[in-house]
């Protein structure tokens, strides 16, 4: 878990895939549906595109220094994600994979009492809303902002800087909580939000004692 000094936090940003649920049969289903859709889109056969998409993604972390995302390896490969995030919501069934985690539901039913709750997901809302209704947290969120709001993924200060102005805060007002560091919260980070690392659900389970201790801290100055 990481964290930067923030002011006092009013507002929660959650991601979703990897952070309020962890299933790798799932995630591997996304892949490989993705890795269909590149084909489609590029002529090529799936082995072919699954190769592609993992030689774009290791080029733009040599490049940039930081953990690419599916829609911007795609993008790097001159696929359409529009078409992509489509071909998506038609293709994943999520439901097999997943189950309600009544923890979970608990916790963010506990941190909308004190907090605004917000969703900030590059995946897209029709299969996001899918995930959310079967895991049990559809009604916990403010908002949701999805790759479709601006087809920019994270991590990306225009998209975020849209975010931020639509729920009236500043990032120092938020903490950002998600499951992969480059994509989630370096930026929240670089902008002043205070961030929260969460790889499994029971370290997700320990964002209350950490926004305790936030408090405890500014009670203290």
């Amino acid at each position: 878990m990481t964290e930067t000094e923030t002011t006092n936090i009013s507002t929660l940003i959650f991601d979703l895939d990897g952070t309020l649920y962890t299933s790798n049969k799932l995630a591997e289903n996304i892949h490989r549906v993705a890795v269909d859709s590149l084909a489609t889109q590029l002529g090529l056969e799936p082995d072919e595109s699954d190769k592609r998409l993992l030689e774009a993604k290791r080029g733009i972390t040599l490049r940039s220094g930081w953990e690419a995302t599916l829609s911007s390896a795609c993008l790097e490969l001159g696929a359409d994600i529009r078409v992509l995030h489509e071909y998506l919501a038609e293709n994943v069934a999520p439901e097999p994979f997943l189950e309600k985690d009544e923890r979970v539901i608990a916790l963010l039913e506990r941190l909308g009492q004190n907090y605004g709750l917000y969703l900030y997901t590059n995946n897209n809302r029709t299969l996001a809303l899918r995930i959310m209704t079967a895991i049990g947290i559809e009604s916990c969120f403010g908002k949701i902002f999805s790759i479709e709001d601006n087809w920019r993924s994270k991590p990306d200060r225009v998209a975020l800087d849209s975010i931020l102005a639509d729920i009236g805060v500043t990032a120092s007002e938020c903490l950002f909580i998600g499951d992969r560091y480059d994509v989630d919260l370096r930026l929240p980070a670089e902008l002043g939000g205070a961030v929260f690392k969460c790889s499994n659900i029971d370290e997700l389970l320990e964002l209350e004692k950490f926004l305790e201790n936030k408090q405890q801290e500014r009670n203290n100055l």
